[in-house]
């Protein structure tokens, strides 16, 4: 059975139909900003995975500009309602989706925290789970672990 999510108003609505990986929680002050809270809270599949169920229309994109080095940073919402959106990445075949936009369990839990070095001054997570105070190494990022699954299959 697919996982199935939308936006706030509903406008947007997608499924996913593949595993996910599990939730990395990101303190970063960017995805602070875009999610308007501590951390953003985000799991990848494969793009081909995910299909569009209605309100591709409403799906913006802002791309703020690089700060020190590449990749950019992007942020995709609805335009009705604001919410956060699955960001598209066709070309390397993943999508990272807001966990909070699932409509039921999303059947995966949080695997970690990462620029907790970064994290808002007033949150400290209250959880046992691994911290690392910017990103995890390359070869632990969970899209090269998408990326590998899909490799061996």
């Amino acid at each position: 059975m697919a996982m199935t999510g939308s936006c706030l108003c509903g406008a947007v609505a997608f499924a996913i139909d593949a595993a996910a990986t599990p939730i990395e929680l990101c303190h970063c002050p960017r995805c602070r900003k875009a999610y308007g809270s501590a951390f953003a809270a985000t799991f990848y599949v494969r793009a081909s995975a995910l299909r569009w169920l209605r309100g591709e229309q409403q799906i913006a994109a802002y791309d703020a500009p690089i700060r020190e080095r590449p990749p950019a940073y992007r942020h995709v919402f609805c335009r009705r309602c604001g919410s956060p959106l699955p960001i598209v990445a066709p070309e390397h075949d993943y999508a990272e989706i807001p966990a909070g936009l699932a409509d039921g369990d999303p059947g995966v839990r949080p695997l970690r925290h990462i620029f907790v070095q970064r994290r808002a001054p007033w949150y400290e997570p209250a959880d046992n789970l691994p911290r690392y105070d910017e990103h995890v190494p390359m070869a632990d990022h969970l899209i090269n672990r998408l990326l590998a699954s899909r490799r061996q299959a």
